[in-house]
């Protein structure tokens, strides 16, 4: 019979999946003997019942639930619903990977009219037993009932402005029971029924609630952004209250080992006194830093040092715990891995190996790749920044510079990345609610929180700049506006600057530049390339994009995409020329002008790569995505031809398709027109014999797209080889070349055993074969992906990240079938899923040679390529 409830001192941390991260870590900690609430996990696999089961807990998993309480009870000596000495619970979420805010608690549960005044009695605090109480209202009404939680704060307030208190902790007893009696008839007007009294129906409720909360929409958005998937499900903890709001000798906090925005090893948070956990994180009121404990209760901070020493060194990582100090006791109520920053990360991977805490290999593991991506992005230029007009400074919550056009709302923010623009979202207070919004960011400016706020927490995780808590600023959300401290209005639009690190806030918006990586960064990624079995190469199209990758650490060009040349303005008419010509003489005509284009283009690329591998693709996209489309510029165009708006436009008509991309694009243009094979080719050797001259050391590999057929590639391939032999004979030198393809369509990877017989290498275009195989258009999946995420038929967007189920399956036999017919065949991977962590792992699967990602991805890809290597060893270690 399955288990589906847990003691904390039956489990440990290695019960991730079962118990969930809190949970298993709340076990951990049970078990380090170290001052944790007792209470007990409902695992993840009851709420997966919950959900198989149509949404309800059965009977069986809720007999377990009761039975593990009055167990519990029996241990702590407290009975849940006692008038005369209460035992009160939290309950709280626990997926098995960390998703801070985006599921449900409940608080004080236990408490009704009866064991408030008990517990009044009990404590000789009246005005503990009632915030606690309306605490619990609060949130039962608006976690499990769904009462928005904004009435309720309104009441709240109509309660302080009554009795002339600013701060919650101004109500006395009274008032907290006036606010009480608002809440219950609040409850009651909109629910029809009285507040429920009954402890095991409130427990019930509850833990159903947080089981729902698995699928609300923002941890669905969470779990589509982190790649988490649905069928995981959350565990329910239900632990002993402790409690901070029970006078001056109480307190809640929140706390790192390590500064998770620099990574210095120092502990780093904040706490209040006379508070519970959610008024931390809310912002409602400005906590202490960490550092004042020691000053304020200098016993407690002195055990809370030593026990967050323990923990960093259980866990060889850096922890973000929360406690509570009940009455000058410390209880530890959670540790995880804490959410850092890219530079927080590489530092405290590195220090940790110099510590002798763990070894490089296990710090290469502690980093999430994609990460990186932070570092790689620009910063504010001094001189500009140095111009710039600050108007008010909040807390740098998160490092980085950004800026962009003001909005109030997460959905108009989304709306208005969709129309392109760069957003900064300015909140009073960002919430769980707000995530898609903030993912829409450049960056998070709130009026509101400390450095372990929601919007601080969440955009360290992102990798986004954040300036939290600006209590100068006057933010009126919904009326679409703030007020500086002098008066001066920002509207909906304005442009904002901010500095993450400073928590300065600039008007208008600021010249950035370029990241500079040295130091942790170059650390780790010598470790990665001494790891790693791939090789990491990068897309890159000009000499500027190829300075960028080799800078970065590309160790070649994976895909050159020789279109991409033709649209500079000096080249663009020649090629328009090449297209509109009735013959083919007309057409080499006006091929021979852009060969030397091409040629110095190939040219500058090989210098720059000095003999690393390069890959060029042949021309690929359909010819109409070269003309235009509007009268007045087809008009135009025309006149410079030599020829009339209607041939023109005729010519316009003949070249436009029903479905391009599977059309006239790729090799079947060098069918169709083998002059533009000869030019592109020619092009190629001749730049590759030039550069040779002076020792580089070339060896061009030319890549024909879009094949289907084996004969259809061997056609091509006699004119690429037939133009570059002619080509070197005449130069009188030697020189090697490969000639490979792109598998881009399912057919191609079907045959593979066929086509290797003519490829010397295979290089994945994932893009177009996910599009494909799902015959579905990356450009118009969006407007029907809602519907499909709404059903559950997709979690998340298919064309966005590698299908290693049906399009991997493709890719796998592609390269088994390659092998076979060609043993030395070099397989790799060009599509964008090449810079994606999850895909670089599968790849390393399949044992392909390399992946190739944009230039500004390659670190991201030498890292997540070592990362796999780590893991396969690891794999094999154990068998």
């Amino acid at each position: 019979m399955a288990k589906y409830v847990y003691q904390f001192s039956e489990g440990n941390a290695k019960m991730k999946n079962l118990l969930g991260g809190k949970g298993a870590n709340l076990a951990e900690m049970t078990g380090l003997g170290l001052p944790v609430p007792r209470g007990f996990t409902i695992t993840t696999e009851a709420c997966t019942r919950y959900y198989d089961d149509g949404e309800i807990i059965s009977q069986d998993i809720e007999d377990e639930i009761f039975a593990m309480l009055a167990k519990t009870e029996t241990m702590i000596g407290k009975k849940l619903g006692d008038v005369k000495d209460p035992y009160l619970v939290s309950v709280r979420s626990g997926a098995r990977a960390s998703m801070p805010g985006m599921m449900d608690t409940i608080l004080n549960l236990g408490l009704n009219d009866e064991v408030v005044e008990g517990l009044a009695a009990l404590t000789g605090n009246p005005r503990f037993a009632y915030d606690s109480y309306r605490r619990f209202i609060s949130m039962f009404s608006d976690v499990v009932m769904e009462i928005e939680k904004i009435k309720f704060e309104h009441e709240l307030d109509a309660v302080k402005e009554k009795v002339g208190a600013k701060m919650d902790t101004d109500l006395d007893a009274d008032a907290m029971k006036e606010v009480v009696r608002r809440f219950k008839a609040l409850y009651h007007s909109v629910k029809g029924v009285e507040f429920p009294q009954d402890p095991k129906v409130q427990l019930i409720e509850s833990v159903k609630a947080v089981f729902r909360s698995w699928n609300n929409d923002r941890a669905i958005i969470y779990r589509r952004m982190n790649d988490i998937p649905g069928s995981w499900g959350t565990a329910v903890n239900v632990q002993e209250m402790v409690y901070g709001n029970m006078g001056n000798t109480s307190g809640t906090g929140v706390a790192f080992t390590r500064n998770p925005s620099t990574g210095e090893k120092k502990l780093y948070g904040e706490f209040l006194m006379n508070a519970q956990g959610e008024d931390v994180v809310a912002g409602i009121r400005t906590p202490q830093t960490i550092d004042q404990l020691k000053e304020v209760m200098p016993d407690v901070y002195e055990q809370f040092a030593e026990t967050a020493e323990t923990l960093e060194r259980h866990y060889k990582d850096m922890q973000d715990m929360e406690f509570t100090i009940e009455r000058g006791k410390l209880f530890m109520l959670q540790t995880r891995n804490g959410k850092r920053t890219a530079a927080a990360a590489l530092k405290v991977a590195v220090d940790l190996v110099a510590e002798g805490m763990i070894d490089k290999n296990e710090a290469l593991l502690k980093i999430d790749p994609k990460q990186l991506d932070a570092l790689l992005h620009p910063t504010f230029d001094p001189a500009a920044l140095k111009a710039a007009k600050v108007i008010a400074k909040g807390l740098p919550a998160s490092p980085g510079a950004a800026s962009g056009q003001v909005y109030f709302h997460a959905d108009e923010a989304t709306e208005a990345k969709a129309r392109g623009e760069k957003v900064i979202l300015v909140r009073l207070e960002t919430s769980p609610e707000d995530i898609q919004g903030m993912d829409a960011s450049q960056g998070i400016l709130t009026g509101r929180g400390g450095m372990t706020s929601h919007a601080a927490v969440v955009a360290r995780g992102m990798g986004k700049c954040c300036v939290s808590g600006c209590s100068e600023l006057s933010i009126r959300e919904n009326d679409k506006y703030f007020l500086t401290a002098d008066g001066t209005r920002y509207n909906e639009g304005d442009w904002l600057s901010l500095d993450g690190s400073t928590g300065n806030i600039h008007a208008g918006a600021i010249k950035t530049q370029e990241a500079s990586l040295s130091g942790d960064f170059g650390t780790i990624m010598q470790w990665s390339d001494e790891v790693r079995t791939m090789k990491v190469r990068a897309n890159a199209d000009t000499v500027r994009d190829s300075q960028m990758a080799v800078q970065l650490g590309a160790e070649g060009i994976g895909l050159c995409r020789t279109e991409h040349m033709f649209f500079e303005p000096d080249r663009i008419f020649a090629f328009r020329q090449m297209i509109v010509a009735k013959t083919e003489d007309a057409r080499r005509v006006a091929l021979e002008k852009i060969l030397p284009m091409q040629r110095d283009d190939f040219m500058g690329i090989f210098k720059i790569m000095k003999g690393k591998p390069v890959t060029i693709r042949l021309l690929d996209p359909p010819l109409h995505e070269f003309l235009p489309h509007e009268a007045d510029e087809i008009a135009e165009l025309a006149t410079a031809l030599n020829m009339s708006s209607e041939q023109l436009a005729g010519i316009v008509s003949d070249l436009h398709e029903l479905n391009p991309m599977m059309g006239h694009r790729g090799c079947r243009l060098a069918v169709t027109y083998p002059e533009i094979a000869e030019i592109q080719t020619r092009a190629i050797i001749e730049a590759a014999i030039a550069v040779n001259k002076d020792g580089f050391g070339v060896i061009p590999e030319i890549m024909i797209p879009l094949v289907c057929d084996v004969k259809e590639l061997k056609f091509v391939k006699n004119i690429v080889v037939r133009t570059a032999d002619l080509v070197i004979a005449e130069a009188g030198v030697e020189l090697k070349y490969q000639v490979g393809t792109m598998i881009e369509i399912p057919r191609a990877a079907l045959t593979a055993d066929e086509i290797a017989a003519e490829a010397e290498f295979f290089s994945f275009g994932t893009n177009d074969l996910t599009q494909m195989t799902y015959g579905l258009s990356r450009d118009d999946a969006g407007k029907i992906l809602d519907a499909y995420y709404k059903v559950k038929i997709f979690e998340s967007d298919p064309t966005a990240r590698l299908d290693t189920v049906g399009v991997g399956k493709l890719m796998k036999i592609a390269s088994d079938y390659g092998r076979a017919t060609r043993p030395n065949i070099k397989l790799g991977i060009c599509g964008e899923h090449g810079g994606d962590p999850a895909s670089i792992a599968f790849c390393h699967s399949l044992g392909f040679n390399y992946v190739s990602c944009s230039p500004f991805r390659v670190p991201i890809a030498r890292l997540a390529a070592a990362q796999a290597a780590i893991a396969d060893a690891e794999h094999l270690g154990q068998k």
